[in-house]
């Protein structure tokens, strides 16, 4: 691992209070960046949701400033802070900032070099661009939601996790500013990136997609390799009522899957269509004469590319990811101590306890001081309700 963490020196300004612009700022703070979260004045705290104590890993390691953007005095303030920085990250719908005197022109012009990224629904352009939404609207558009599988009653299922928060908008969002920043490094300039969410669930479902259209298929549920065409990649249930993912995708993979299920009669025929439901039946009988864990510990290390289905307690305790760090604890001001999910690179985020910072007790003088305003600016936008 490096010596020091990957972002050190990156100064993120954000102006979201959930989703995946939110998502974006937690890796770049694990990562090494120092965030500081943009919120509003006590008077106007109604405008951004305050999520719980235990959501976004509840904001350890960030800062936090307090600023009326809808006044002269906090929108000069912000730019003032935005002229020291390298990112801003907003989530507002199209046009807002720039009504605040606070889009990626207004910093541009007093920081040239600003990576300015607007994460929204459905980006900054489109017939679509004004529109509210949440994850599930966004999977549903991007064809995630009809390649799913299916309820009991014949309608897409319901994602078991934010997937287009978190990686078509969150990682995307990420991944376009480390990229910004390492253009920056060689031409000195800044830019905006307008990152939708619907476009990264889009990137997610290339691979569909362009299947479409390369061989006008008709994707859905079951009707590709990666959809449960067929036998070898699929759930099973074992004896106890547990659940195995299988994925034998490669042939050698495959052939150690018959071999272990005693099903070699199916050798011959992993992409025989006519083979697919007898072939799913005999594997199916086979799982339902051991439990889950005994299937997986024997099928696991054996090349199959068999799995256990973890409920969430499950995740929490397993060795694989307690041996590589993957969780931390913090102590919250009010919560008290929350163990948490670390930074997705091992090592980035140190095991031991952190402490979160009070949110009700804001660094706006800090942060503002460092910005260059003095005392007096700074008592002064306080005495006029700019800050707090």
């Amino acid at each position: 691992m490096p010596d020091r963490p990957l972002l050190d020196g990156i100064t993120v300004l954000d102006l979201a209070s959930v989703g995946p612009a939110v998502r974006a700022s937690r890796w770049l703070a694990d990562w090494g960046a120092d965030v500081v979260k943009v919120g509003p004045v006590p008077k106007d705290a109604g405008v951004q949701i305050v999520p719980p104590a235990h959501a976004y890993s509840a904001q350890r390691g960030m800062r936090r400033v307090l600023l009326d953007l809808r006044s002269d005095g906090g929108r000069d303030a912000f730019l003032r802070l935005a002229a020291t920085v390298d990112v801003v990250i907003e989530s507002f719908r199209p046009g807002v900032v720039d009504r605040l005197g606070i889009g990626f022109d207004d910093v541009s012009t007093v920081n040239p070099g600003i990576i300015y990224c607007s994460t929204t629904g459905y980006g900054q352009t489109g017939p679509r661009s004004g529109w509210a939404g949440h994850d599930l609207n966004y999977l549903a558009v991007g064809g995630y939601l009809h390649c799913s599988g299916r309820e009991a009653g014949g309608g897409p299922a319901l994602p078991g996790a934010t997937v287009a928060d978190s990686a078509a908008g969150g990682l995307h969002a990420v991944a376009a500013i480390c990229a910004a920043l390492v253009a920056r490094a060689t031409t000195g300039e800044g830019t905006h990136l307008d990152v939708s969410i619907a476009d990264g669930v889009l990137s997610l479902m290339s691979l569909t997609i362009d299947e479409f259209l390369s061989e006008d298929s008709r994707p859905g549920p079951r009707s590709g390799l990666l959809t449960g065409r067929y036998a070898w990649y699929d759930i099973y249930e074992a004896s106890d009522g547990g659940w195995l993912a299988v994925a034998a995708i490669e042939p050698r993979f495959f052939a150690s899957l018959c071999t272990e299920l005693d099903c070699t009669r199916w050798l011959d025929h992993q992409y025989d269509d006519l083979a697919v439901e007898p072939m799913r039946a005999d594997f199916a009988a086979a799982f339902a004469t051991r439990s889950r864990d005994e299937w997986a510990s024997h099928l696991g290390p054996a090349d199959t590319c068999v799995s256990a289905v973890l409920e969430i307690p499950e995740v929490v305790a397993d060795e694989q990811f307690g041996s590589r760090g993957g969780f931390t604890e913090v102590i919250h001001p009010t919560a008290g101590t929350i163990r948490q999910v670390a930074a997705p690179l091992a090592g980035q985020v140190d095991a031991t306890t952190l402490q979160v910072r009070d949110q009700s007790v804001p660094d706006t003088d800090q942060i503002l001081a460092h910005a260059g305003l003095s005392a007096t600016e700074i008592g002064e936008l306080r005495n006029a309700g700019a800050i707090a």
